[in-house]
């Protein structure tokens, strides 16, 4: 018999996260569309996905993590630091502390102002409200009926409540809504959770209707490894499954939804990047373009970690007794908690505008080295990272394979006047004062790190030098601009290709000043309304 020929697909969307998720969702909404969704990692069947308290167990599951590291980080002791990503229908948003925040609307008109015409803030509220469930109901600010489910904590530990407030007690305002009329202040965070489970990306687009649908085919466990092109346009893409490797044209456009380290990689290797680096590889070069990879941007995170006096903290707490509650009583108990429950947003002295250039998430147990490492006793974690570094990194391939993982510099703590240092030592002080305030009296133990509450501003800075790590949030390696270095247009198409478009985190100029997930979220909605205008 002759072989079947190949599906006809409208659209390949490559990377099933956050966007990929989305684009899916919408393209595929018109029926004379028929779209390919094509996924590296497995399906999102794992209880524990779904399960809110599940991510602190699913750390080390290489099968949905991608579980990068960077190279050695010259400026933290050398030290390579732990970059989990998304390698699950639903991508980081399947693993993830599912913390709903947008930044503030001043990041976004900066980007405007830097060329990415059309994502100002009063043009992307419109998108943020489209997605967003939100059960306060709707608003100015928020939507209600969007697919994405936000909502309270169904559970809320105590040692969080301290914190809120402790946070107000030195000075902090309380804040019930960071994605309000202002960011600034602490509170409980509202959580990308719907009936007290997980509402990844996966779940809120790719609902059983639209799995259903005719024109959407979903291909899991399929690793892309080269876009193809004819004269200069996108028309297809090379990927591997089980059952092999396929070439799948695709009519109208590819569309890149990998993240930040994947969509670089996947453009480096289909022969669009720095030219030099490519034929180093023995790439073919299709496009030139140097600033793929570059402007790689990250939050570094400070931790500060207290012994509690009191066995209230989430560390000896039984795990089989969460998991009992939760699927017995209907998503209800500790199971439900995101673990980063509490947090907020500070204005340090260094701040040059009214933004807030520091967040918080709190976590009422001891979180040593991203939670792989068990500390003895109970506890509580203070996270603070700097929102606005001015250092920049960049993504390098290092072969002419998929099979081997990208080169990570993200150059943390690198800029030549040290700016960045001084906000993570401002970090570590703000931190330091908010958990000496009186709310934590009855349950403060013994400082575990740093181990002195006494420490200079040049000891704080060995210490961050020695402990920062990753708060996840990689962006920038493929910047949306309207100069000719930028590497997609405000439209989010490659340039100096057609029929290829990146809608991630990547595309972002700078970093919001927040979690990246409702932000890419956000952009992916955009992005499907532009792609359906043509």
């Amino acid at each position: 018999m002759p072989p079947r020929p190949a599906p006809v697909y409208d659209y390949i969307i490559v990377g099933a996260g956050s966007a990929g998720c989305v684009l899916a969702h919408r393209l595929s909404a018109d029926p004379d569309v028929r779209v390919l969704l094509l996924e590296a990692g497995p399906n999102d069947a794992h209880p524990f996905i779904h399960m809110p308290a599940g991510l602190a167990r699913l750390v080390n599951r290489k099968d949905v993590n991608w579980s990068y590291d960077t190279a050695p980080e010259p400026a933290l002791q050398g030290r390579s630091l732990w970059w989990p990503r998304g390698k699950v229908l639903g991508g980081s948003s399947s693993i993830n502390a599912m913390c709903y925040t947008r930044g503030a609307p001043a990041d976004y008109d900066a980007w405007a102002a830097q060329g990415a015409s059309g994502w100002s803030w009063d043009e992307v509220l419109p998108w943020f409200r489209r997605s967003e469930g939100n059960t306060r109901g709707a608003d100015a600010w928020h939507g209600a009926d969007g697919p994405l489910g936000v909502t309270d904590l169904r559970h809320v530990n105590p040692l969080s409540r301290m914190f809120v407030e402790a946070g107000g007690q030195a000075g902090l305002p309380i804040n019930d809504d960071f994605n309000g009329p202002s960011q600034l202040g602490v509170g409980l965070y509202q959580v990308t959770q719907r009936n007290g489970a997980r509402c990844s990306a996966a779940v809120a687009y790719l609902d059983r209707e639209t799995r259903a649908r005719p024109n959407l085919t979903i291909q899991t466990g399929a690793l892309a490894s080269r876009v193809t092109f004819e004269n200069g346009r996108a028309n297809g893409v090379v990927y591997s499954t089980a059952r092999g490797a396929f070439h799948q044209p695709a009519t109208r456009e590819v569309l890149l939804c990998g993240g930040a380290i994947n969509s670089p990689q996947l453009l480096m290797l289909s022969g669009i990047g720095p030219a030099m680096d490519l034929r180093r590889q023995g790439l073919a070069v299709v496009h030139d373009a140097p600033q793929v990879g570059g402007n790689l941007q990250d939050h570094l995170d400070i931790c500060t970690l207290v012994q509690s006096t009191q066995r209230i903290s989430y560390d000896r707490i039984s795990e089989a007794a969460v998991i009992w509650e939760y699927f017995a009583r209907g998503h209800r108990g500790p199971g439900t908690s995101n673990l980063a429950e509490a947090g907020g947003f500070y204005r340090s002295p260094l701040a040059p505008d009214a933004r807030a250039d520091i967040q918080f998430h709190f976590v009422p147990a001891l979180l040593d080295d991203h939670g792989r490492k068990r500390l003895p006793g109970d506890g509580y974690t203070l996270h603070a990272c700097s929102l606005r570094p001015r250092s920049r990194g960049r993504i390098s391939i290092v072969s002419n394979r998929i099979a081997d993982r990208p080169r990570i510099e993200a150059n943390y703590l690198g800029d030549p006047e040290d700016f960045d240092l001084r906000m993570m030592v401002e970090c570590a002080r703000i931190s330091r004062t908010i958990l000496s305030q009186s709310p934590f009296d009855g349950v403060r133990g013994t400082p575990l790190f740093p181990p002195r509450a006494d420490l200079s501003d040049a000891e704080l800075a060995q210490f961050v030098r020695a402990r920062a790590e990753s708060v996840y949030h990689p962006a920038g390696t493929c910047r949306m601009g309207s100069d000719d270095d930028a590497v997609v247009d405000p439209q989010l198409r490659v340039r100096g290709v057609e029929g290829l478009r990146v809608i991630d985190a990547s595309v972002m100029p700078t970093l919001p000043g927040g979690n990246t997930n409702a932000p890419v979220i956000m952009i992916a909605e955009r992005a499907a309304s532009l792609i359906a205008a043509g």
